[in-house]
């Protein structure tokens, strides 16, 4: 990850935007605000070919186009399936009263992003006792140490 060290000036009309438009490729998913909402597959981008984004039903169907500047169209981000912890340190700040746990995210699509789990003091306590409840249930089924 790099840093950034000096401000870039947004670019005009951008004020008020929530960031980069978003600018779908092929195959992406995207929802499409003109349209309610709907989801669909960019089947074809702007360029010498078409003067517009065309979408379609991700189980097929009849396609939609929406404007080439890709303003009614918004990410699908995919699904996470599960969470689990990374074998790294736990960190806590006592400034920010609150620990750092870091995770992998595992989408649905069998992607996996690296994350961080905050906690808040009374959380990290009652996650103790909830993993020393967990640990006693283990032992008592003879399951131990491996």
């Amino acid at each position: 990850m790099t840093k950034q060290t000096s401000k870039q000036p947004a670019p005009r009309g951008a004020e008020l935007s929530a960031g980069a438009p978003f600018r779908p490729r092929l195959g992406d998913l995207a929802s499409d605000l003109a349209e309610n909402g709907r989801i669909g597959v960019v089947v074809r981008v702007p360029g010498a070919s078409s003067a517009s984004y065309h979408l379609r039903p991700p189980g097929g169907g009849r396609e939609w186009s929406a404007p080439s500047s890709g303003d009614t169209l918004r990410h699908v981000p995919v699904p996470v399936t599960h969470v689990s912890p990374l074998k790294r340190d736990v960190i806590y700040d006592h400034r920010a009263q609150q620990a750092a746990l870091p995770v992998m995210v595992h989408h649905e699509d069998g992607g996996m992003s690296e994350s961080v789990l905050i906690l808040t003091p009374g959380q990290v306590e009652l996650y103790r006792f909830q993993l020393d409840h967990i640990i006693k249930k283990r032992h008592q089924a003879g399951e131990g140490e491996r």
